[in-house]
């Protein structure tokens, strides 16, 4: 029989869900046997919009880690709209726009300097067995998480593939016009609700842009439908835009506990179906829900019961965002109608308060608040009675 390497916790996939989970677990325990593995090198490119809130930071920070964005300049400025309806203000606390090639690229470092083994690998097999985890034929570990993505190889093996909707995205950076410089621009299109261009400006003359929406229907959109989308929201963004890449996104719904089993094997980050269905942002719950597995396995490897890592897990996420991830499903619902995705602008507009709230529900761990609530209806009984 093959001898197999043992750890105390593997970590499958290497982006901000991974690395952070092996950081928070050996900053919890540092002599911990932490593998983490990917099937790529870094640094590696990765689709997203590259937008690290103030939240991200905050979980970051006590890891030892908020200095991923140094040299990146911050963002206080944020523009919304869809046709002519538009509101644009300074944020409560500035965004910082970070290319995913550099910001994975630091985490991993982070988790190895820490203490991980970082080893190049496409993890194919995963079996729960005893009283341990095998990886393929030669890895075991008595806790696994799986942070390996949209597409996550461990979520199969658990038959825990995220069943809720799915939105697909196309990235690229492209020159920073003055128009759009220094600020976060989003603006919602026409074809399909929920679906938005946008652009975000990194501070270094490029800009990372993008546009994506819902999937589902007859029509599936395809790479051109989705340049054209963005040409037509943010023109001249298409013409000079380099290194297109698009992505599945897989949404998260109205309650998450049934994705996460019990047991030693935790899902993380996008492979939990863990992506804010009303913006598309992934980040703050990759990273947030990194830290929160990996001292999961901690307390269940301290108890002596990797078992129980699930449960533990699963309580914890439910605790930071389950009321959040109610109403950023109730959000997602009602940005289906034009109609409320312009009151929700007008809203902002008028009431600096319903606009902070929109910021916190799209980028963090916010909610729809009374003053949001109103502001909405307030809107949608103007339009009302403007139009009888």
């Amino acid at each position: 029989m093959t001898a197999r390497e043992s750890f105390d916790l593997a970590v499958v996939g290497a982006g901000p869900a991974g690395s952070v989970a092996a950081l928070a677990a050996l900053r919890a325990e540092p002599g911990l046997r932490v593998l983490l593995v990917d099937r790529h090198d870094f640094p590696r490119d990765k689709s997203c919009g590259d937008g690290i809130a103030p939240h991200v930071l905050e979980v970051l920070r006590p890891l030892g880690a908020a200095d991923v964005v140094d040299g990146w300049a911050p963002l206080t400025r944020l523009e919304l709209s869809r046709g002519s309806r538009q509101v644009a203000g300074a944020m409560g606390r500035p965004v910082h726009v970070v290319p995913r090639e550099v910001l994975d690229a630091r985490l991993v470092e982070r988790a190895t300097v820490a203490g991980a083994l970082l080893r190049r690998h496409r993890v194919r097999r995963v079996v729960a067995a005893d009283d341990r985890v095998l990886l393929d034929d030669g890895l075991e570990a008595a806790v696994v998480v799986g942070a390996d993505g949209a597409h996550s190889a461990v979520a199969r093996a658990l038959g825990r593939t995220p069943a809720g909707q799915r939105a697909v995205a196309l990235r690229g950076y492209a020159p920073t016009p003055p128009g759009r410089a220094e600020r976060q621009v989003i603006r919602y299109g026409e074809r399909r609700q929920p679906s938005y261009a946008w652009s975000f400006d990194r501070g270094d003359g490029w800009s990372n842009v993008g546009y994506g929406e819902l999937v589902g229907g007859a029509d599936p959109p395809t790479r051109a439908l989705l340049l054209d989308q963005l040409e037509e929201l943010l023109p001249g963004s298409v013409p000079q835009g380099r290194q297109w890449r698009g992505h599945p996104l897989p949404l998260s719904g109205w309650a998450w506990g049934g994705v996460q089993p019990a047991g030693p094997v935790l899902l993380a980050g996008d492979a939990a179906g863990l992506v804010n269905p009303m913006t598309g942002e992934g980040i703050y719950y990759a990273v947030a829900t990194g830290a929160a597995a990996g001292r999961a396995a901690v307390r269940a490897l301290r108890e002596g019961a990797p078992g129980a890592a699930g449960d533990l897990y699963r309580r914890d996420v439910r605790r930071l965002l389950g009321r959040h991830l109610h109403h950023t499903w109730a959000a997602a619902r009602l940005s289906r109608s034009p109609t409320v995705v312009g009151a929700g602008i007008d809203a902002a507009a008028r009431d600096r308060h319903a606009f902070d709230a929109l910021v916190e529900l799209g980028l963090g761990d916010g909610r729809i608040t009374r003053r949001l609530a109103t502001g909405l209806a307030t809107s949608l009984l103007t339009k009302r009675g403007a139009a009888t």
